[in-house]
């Protein structure tokens, strides 16, 4: 009886360790829909308007183009703004995961709306928030085209794909998977907790693979309003933000940038948005 004992536990031993490896080496496939986004487009009133593209975070869909974000919308377009938002995954007919996004596909994307007669495709800025942060800096990094960043409780690499496995990147460039910090297995316990914050920082102890995947936001063509919450509970968006800053410094960062640091919590830069006002009459003046 005990020898059956011990033949069990060990089976059950053997499928638990199959299990964990197929969880952490399945690659899930590539989706139908890779490549595309959907994209709403809100006008002034007037012509060569400046164009500021507009990512929501890591829950997907258009945050933008949703009634809750009317009154800021209305508010730059009145300023002379146009604003494209932006949905790249978890909306309509595109990728439902947050899973290897094409950057050159969304660059595609909003290179093809500023040639609306309305916009100066010449004059575009990123705006993300979180993950949509995350975007922004990425993008804004890689394509020259993109002459201002404002990112809102951002991170300062590239975290993984939001999928059940989370082992691919959450961008590709080129055809190439963008470098991440992996979700190891102790992230597992807190993450099923939903204790995003302690899952990201048990991420960002890998020093080596926090370093392969930081952001090169030393390649950024113009100014970078960075704004994070002190008492953010999804990642640790200030800490992350003042690694940015540094690497801004040492690497002679030509344009102007700045880190506002505001007393709440992942959603407080959309309390303050006067800030976002302020940074783009100073630094990207619409005509």
């Amino acid at each position: 009886m005990k020898k059956r004992s011990m033949k069990i536990l060990l089976i059950i031993g053997l499928l638990i360790a199959a299990g964990l490896i197929y969880i952490f080496t399945y690659v899930p496939p590539l989706s139908e829909q890779h490549g595309k986004v959907a994209t709403k487009l809100y006008l002034g009133a007037g012509d060569q308007q400046a164009l500021i593209v507009a990512f929501g975070g890591g829950g997907g869909g258009n945050d933008w183009a949703r009634d809750y974000m009317k009154e800021k919308r209305d508010s730059l377009n009145d300023m002379g703004y146009a604003v494209l938002a932006l949905a790249y995954f978890n909306f309509g007919d595109i990728p439902t995961y947050l899973d290897r996004i094409s950057l050159n596909a969304i660059s595609d994307s909003i290179l093809s709306v500023a040639k609306h007669p309305k916009i100066d495709e010449n004059k575009i800025a990123l705006m993300g928030g979180s993950r949509g942060a995350e975007l922004a800096l990425n993008l804004a990094s890689r394509f020259n085209h993109f002459q201002a960043v404002i990112a809102l409780s951002t991170s300062n690499v590239s975290f993984p794909a939001i999928t059940w496995s989370a082992n691919t990147s959450s961008w590709t460039y080129n055809g190439e998977e963008v470098a991440y910090v992996p979700a190891t297995f102790s992230t597992i316990s807190p993450a099923l907790k939903g204790d995003l914050y302690t899952a990201h920082s048990m991420m960002l102890k890998d020093e080596e693979a926090v370093k392969k995947a930081e952001i090169k936001v030393e390649n950024i063509n113009g100014p970078i309003l960075i704004m994070s919450g002190k008492k953010d509970n999804s990642w640790p968006a200030t800490e992350m933000s003042n690694q940015l800053m540094e690497r801004l410094k040492q690497k002679g960062f030509g344009f102007h940038s700045q880190h506002v640091v505001l007393d709440g919590g992942h959603i407080a830069p959309l309390d303050h948005f006067n800030v976002v006002y302020d940074f783009l009459e100073e630094h990207f003046a619409a005509k």
